[in-house]
């Protein structure tokens, strides 16, 4: 990778963050020396890239700056764009709508030639999910999640046995073939994971619940072995 491709990519990477990032995990996303990283921080100010920090602390893309817009390459094109059809296929029906703006404004901008390409693309994600009665429901709970809200499921297991759970909604994980809702079982006071086309009825309830170190989706996702869970109530 030439100097200007790594300055480039530093900067990209610096435009991703909220905080302040230090040399040491910049330097293990470039796979580069924490030298070279403090050489590349000084090029980019210098050339009035305003990056605040120092060395030690830390280091952020200071605010109002301006940048030129991001330019992607065409294996990074073509990656977007799967990737929205993926979501325009598997996930709700709003996120497949804004998936599908999102996709506008983007070819708005290319190059003809890969407008060409997307036009001829060989990949293809049919959209059966987003337009079943599962992905419905799964936008509920989606919702549900954002706001802390709440919910009451009436949910079948794979051996037809049914329950009816309050829950503390999470988040959601596709495992490929089928989306499985994390929460919080207030009658386990523990996580378990419901499949979303075996929860049969959902009810928003009043109450909401709150975050904690050690009930989240990431502290969820950071339990769990890569094998794929029994996706269903664990009793």
């Amino acid at each position: 990778m030439s100097k200007s491709e790594r300055l480039f990519e530093l900067l990209t990477l610096l435009r991703s963050k909220r905080y302040a990032v230090t040399a040491k995990n910049l330097a293990e996303e470039l796979s580069v020396s924490e030298r070279t990283i403090y050489r590349d921080i000084q090029s980019l100010q210098m050339s009035g890239v305003p990056i605040e920090g120092e060395a030690g602390i830390g280091y952020l893309l200071g605010k109002g700056s301006h940048l030129p817009p991001l330019m992607f390459t065409e294996e990074e094109m073509l990656a977007l764009e799967l990737g929205m059809q993926m979501v325009r296929g598997w996930a709700d029906r709003c996120l497949s709508a804004a998936s599908e703006s999102a996709s506008r404004k983007l070819h708005s901008v290319l190059p003809d030639h890969l407008k060409a390409q997307l036009e001829s693309f060989p990949l293809a994600v049919p959209p059966f999910y987003v337009e079943s009665d599962t992905a419905t429901c799964s936008e509920l709970l989606r919702l549900a999640t954002a706001s802390k809200q709440k919910l009451c499921i009436d949910y079948k297991t794979g051996e037809g046995v049914c329950s009816s759970r309050t829950i503390q909604p999470l988040g959601q994980v596709y495992w490929g073939k089928v989306w499985t809702l994390v929460a919080w079982c207030e009658l386990r006071n523990d996580y378990r994971s419901f499949r979303v086309d075996r929860i049969e009825r959902v009810i928003a309830l009043e109450a909401s619940f709150e975050l904690l170190e050690n009930k989240n989706f990431q502290h969820y996702l950071s339990l769990t072995c890569e094998d794929e869970p029994e996706a269903n109530a664990n009793g």
